[in-house]
């Protein structure tokens, strides 16, 4: 197992290709950036993962599986992750 970071972008639906049953762990900035960090079986057959951005106060569905939030701009945007790739 290895743990693996994935840059992400800021908008509204995402798509990363993960191994198969990659777990995430955490979604931070780092340098300014949003990255999520996932735990990986390297040799794992790599998937197409899709993640809703949500900002705060935004219209959202309500679908999919939370998985974190990052702020940038000192806190004065917020956002939160939902795994949607089953939803």
């Amino acid at each position: 197992m290895q743990i693996w970071k994935f840059p992400l972008e800021v908008t509204d639906d995402e798509c990363l290709e993960m191994p198969f049953r990659a777990r995430v762990l955490t979604i931070q900035t780092q340098n300014g950036k949003p990255c999520l960090w996932a735990l990986v079986e390297p040799g794992s057959s790599p998937i197409l993962r899709k993640f809703r951005i949500v900002g705060t106060g935004h219209e959202f569905d309500g679908k999919g599986e939370y998985v974190g939030t990052f702020q940038l701009m000192d806190g004065a945007l917020v956002f939160h992750v939902f795994d949607v790739s089953e939803a």
